[in-house]
């Protein structure tokens, strides 16, 4: 078995003192640095209840909250204990002295949530790293796991248990809870069945103190009989898609019978987006998007009906074959609220291709991943009808790639895709009925105070029931995030485990995922950095060797130290020689860490340029990401607002 440690200590690094004999002033004090590196600062991460004293070894203090992030210029005993002096900053601005007992160290900006645990047994957390690798190392790691987790799921454990916590059985809702799992080490390491696993050293912290008094059991049965779910569908209204816009009504009146008849009207609720593409090269077209049904303002199915009576295909063609899709789900997902609904589901249907985010027609000016990335942040499953018109057939293939891209899921690990053949209205239908019903039957049994059940994974042929048997999966999952949200779910209280990032018996599925915590300030820095770096590159004003380095310079800052982004240094990291140390002991790398010299070189101009645009589109992302208001964490409610943060994806980054 190969495995590859990762494991960077702190030590106490004497201060440079200025001479008393120099009559300049002393030059700005920096933090320590981390063992072995030039440039790469000592941070600590506080826990609930640090106190910041004036001296080293002082009782009391000012509380601290939860989560700062401080870097440290000092270490001292005091007061039998280890003392940190630390400041806000890189420059000099020293607050006082922690006990060094009440923080962590925070050597990367890079930090883990749980994936919603439908679909995969939930995560064993294990005293030591011996116990996760004696746990993967076994012929059938799944096996070997299993009398683990009940054991974890009937606590408390044994005490010889290498096993001292689990993940808890719904999903935590970082909007909610706002937790950390920062990485203290990380190992690579094999999976029994040849997948490339993560073993990592992680610690839980959370931004309020442990309560005094231990939370009584929820009650999922009380708590699931309030779940609802929104189904938005958003349909292509160009020429050729009325069949399906009516087809698409009769299944929302069929579905709404059979709601009424089991008393859920309240319960699901029904919404529709229609687009088209640029009204400024085709004024007749009259829309881009337009909400026709808000599932929060309509009262039931006779309502929907009345309010997508006036819907029909458009009269004229638009300019290109593609057509704006992006931009029909991106209005379902920001113009309609979805904190209400345990259930959200957006159905997307279309006969042809997205416009992508560098057409100069397209509203979002986004991609396939970044309108994913989204829906995830919202909690929606993302559902592509793909209508495989004889018509549209030199633009399947890529529209496919399109769609599989948006719609993939990662509760399933798969797209959430179904083609209809030759557009077939019949087959359309036949799909739409099938995942409609499927969300019903969710409802009613969570209004039996019963979460849907796992169904086992198979291969199903026929795309209808293939629709169902998945949107029971996804389903789900979303009953597990619903009781997440209203219960209050807290990850395992604990001070650090091991864990692997993936799960033993369905190793393709992943237990966590990275994000990357970003000031407004620091999301700021990283946009001008990014777009620095995109016009320089368009305008070719750089070499192709220094147009790479600073890239990969910008993204290496970005996984370390984002406060560093604007420093001199930090776009010469690879003429200084320091790149090295940037991405040694990460974890995990962003995309264009994961490209090399040599591979940026054999790239033909058109593809570096693809890379380029993709880059833009990203930027279109920050922009989404620092306005949205309601998803930047306050992790000080008495510090200025530019101070909350926003868990990134590691994937949205460059």
């Amino acid at each position: 078995m190969m495995r590859r440690a990762w494991k960077a200590p702190f030590a106490a690094l004497g201060l440079a003192l200025c001479l008393a004999a120099t009559p300049a002033p002393c030059a700005e004090r920096q933090p320590l640095l981390m063992e072995g590196k030039k440039t790469l600062f000592q941070r600590a991460l506080t826990r609930p209840g640090a106190l910041l004293a004036p001296a080293a070894g002082q009782a009391g203090g000012k509380e601290l909250p939860a989560l700062s992030i401080l870097y440290v210029y000092d270490r001292k005993a005091g007061d039998g204990a280890e003392w940190l002096e630390v400041g806000a900053d890189s420059r000099g601005g020293v607050r006082g002295w922690v006990r060094a007992d009440a923080t962590l160290p925070w050597k990367q900006q890079l930090t883990l949530a749980f994936t919603n645990p439908a679909g995969r047994d939930r995560a064993l957390l294990f005293r030591e790293k011996a116990g996760v690798l004696s746990v993967l190392e076994a012929p059938e790691p799944g096996a070997a796991a299993r009398p683990l987790l009940a054991a974890a799921q009937t606590p408390p454990l044994p005490a010889d248990s290498p096993a001292i916590s689990i993940e808890p059985e719904t999903h935590v809702d970082l909007n909610k809870r706002f937790y950390l799992l920062p990485i203290l080490q990380a190992e690579e390491a094999y999976h029994g069945a040849g997948f490339p696993v993560r073993v990592l050293e992680v610690a839980s912290v959370t931004a309020r103190p442990d309560p005094k008094d231990a939370k009584p059991a929820a009650d999922h049965a009380l708590a699931l009989r309030n779940f609802s779910a929104n189904l938005v569908f958003v349909i292509d209204s160009t020429v050729s898609m009325d069949p399906y816009i009516d087809r698409t009504r009769e299944a929302v009146r069929r579905i709404h019978a059979r709601v009424q008849q089991a008393g859920l009207s309240s319960r699901v609720r029904f919404g529709l987006v229609a687009f088209r593409s640029s009204v400024k090269a085709v004024p007749g077209l009259e829309y881009v998007t337009r909400l026709y049904a808000d599932p929060n303002t309509v009262a039931d199915g006779d309502a929907f009906m009345a309010q997508v009576k006036g819907l029909s295909q458009a009269k004229v063609s638009s300019a290109r074959y593609a057509e704006d899709s992006y931009a029909g789900v991106m209005t379902a997902l920001r113009d309609i609220d979805w904190s209400e609904a345990g259930g959200r589901y957006v159905v997307l249907i279309t006969d042809a291709g997205a416009l992508r985010g560098n057409d100069p027609l397209s509203e979002t000016r986004l991609d396939a991943e970044q309108v994913r990335l989204e829906a995830e942040q919202r909690g929606a499953a993302i559902y592509t009808l793909h209508l495989k018109t004889p018509a549209g057939r030199n633009d399947h293939a890529a529209a496919q790639a399109q769609y599989q891209a948006l719609s993939l899921n990662k509760t399933l690990g798969k797209p959430l895709y179904y083609p209809v053949d030759a557009g077939s209205v019949d087959e359309f239908g036949r799909i739409v009925d099938s995942l409609a019903e499927a969300i019903v039957a969710q409802v009613k049994t969570a209004a039996e105070g019963r979460l849907t059940p796992a169904d086992a994974a198979r291969d199903e042929k026929d795309a209808a029931r293939r629709a169902a048997r998945e949107a029971q999966m996804v389903g789900r999952a979303m009953q597990l995030a619903y009781l997440g949200r209203v219960e209050g779910t807290e990850p395992p209280r604990l001070l650090r485990a091991w864990i692997a990032d993936r799960d033993f018996a369905k190793p393709d599925l992943a237990t966590t995922d990275v994000r990357v915590l970003l000031t407004k300030n620091q999301l700021s820095d990283l946009q001008q950095a990014v777009k620095g770096i995109v016009d320089a590159g368009q305008a070719a004003q750089l070499t192709p060797d220094d147009f790479f380095k600073r890239l990969r310079s910008a993204a290496a800052v970005l996984g370390r130290d984002p406060n560093q982004i604007n420093r001199p240094d930090a776009a010469k990291l690879g003429d200084l020689g320091l790149l090295g140390e940037y991405l040694d002991d990460l974890p995990y790398k962003s995309k264009v860490m994961s490209i090399d010299q040599a591979t940026w070189g054999r790239w033909s101009i058109g593809e570096q340029q693809a890379f380029l645009d993709e880059l833009e589109r990203k930027l279109r992302l920050y922009q989404l990401y620092h306005d949205d208001t309601a998803r930047w964490i306050a992790l000080d409610t008495s510090a200025a607002q530019a101070d909350a943060v926003f868990p990134v994806p590691l994937e949205a980054l460059p």
